[in-house]
């Protein structure tokens, strides 16, 4: 599980078939064989450690799913470690389960900050509501407009200095992940309860329990 909170920007040193390399320093930290880092999003095991770098494995469904493919050495890519038990949880929960790609339909400028327009496929915008939640290539978002076929975010000073997102360009892919939640009210308004009930979703933490410290 990840925050949508980058903690650095890698750079790819390698792109293989099966496997890349990328050159990092600050998700290195505490690092060990195993570990999960999210890369653009997409929830990678790390199989090799080097001295600035990590590598990860890719099966072909992640290729096909993202944008990790699209990879030339010396690109950047988001990079977050995955959260830890106690940790603060400053975006939203991201599960690392990229459900498939969006395209920079524009980018406009607003003061200070940037207003991004993607566009997505009718499977993923389902999901998407005016003010929800969204992860693009890793990042957590709120969305301020979405119509039938798109939506834009609007990204503040301190995510464009710490994020690939602003160097993106018309027609450039991302990694779309809709938020977890409106998946499972979804569920449960299709009536598919036997497996999600609100006793599921209190115990997984979604939803506050009648003994939670909070109250």
């Amino acid at each position: 599980m990840f925050s949508g909170i980058i903690e650095e920007i890698g750079i790819t040193k390698r792109v293989g078939s099966d496997r890349f390399t990328i050159g990092a320093k600050k998700v290195l930290e505490g690092t060990k064989l195993g570990d999960s880092i999210a890369v653009n999003g997409a929830c990678l095991t790390v199989v090799d450690l080097g001295k600035g770098a990590f590598s990860v494995d890719v099966m072909p469904e992640t290729w096909r799913l993202t944008n990790l493919g699209k990879l030339k050495v010396g690109d950047g890519v988001n990079l977050e470690r995955a959260l830890a038990v106690g940790d603060r949880v400053g975006g939203h929960f991201v599960q690392g389960h990229v459900e498939g790609l969006g395209r920079v339909l524009s980018l406009t400028p607003e003061e200070g900050a940037i207003v991004v327009r993607f566009s997505v496929p009718p499977e993923i915008m389902h999901y998407v509501v005016k003010k929800g939640f969204i992860a693009v290539d890793g990042i957590s978002l709120t969305v301020i407009d979405c119509d039938h076929d798109s939506f834009s975010i609007s990204l503040v000073a301190y995510t464009q200095r710490n994020t690939t997102l602003a160097s993106k360009k018309p027609g450039d892919l991302v990694n779309i992940e809709t938020d977890i939640m409106a998946k499972y009210v979804e569920h449960l308004r299709q009536g598919n309860t036997s497996t999600i009930d609100l006793g599921f979703l209190v115990e997984h933490g979604f939803v506050a329990g009648r003994e939670s410290k909070w109250e």
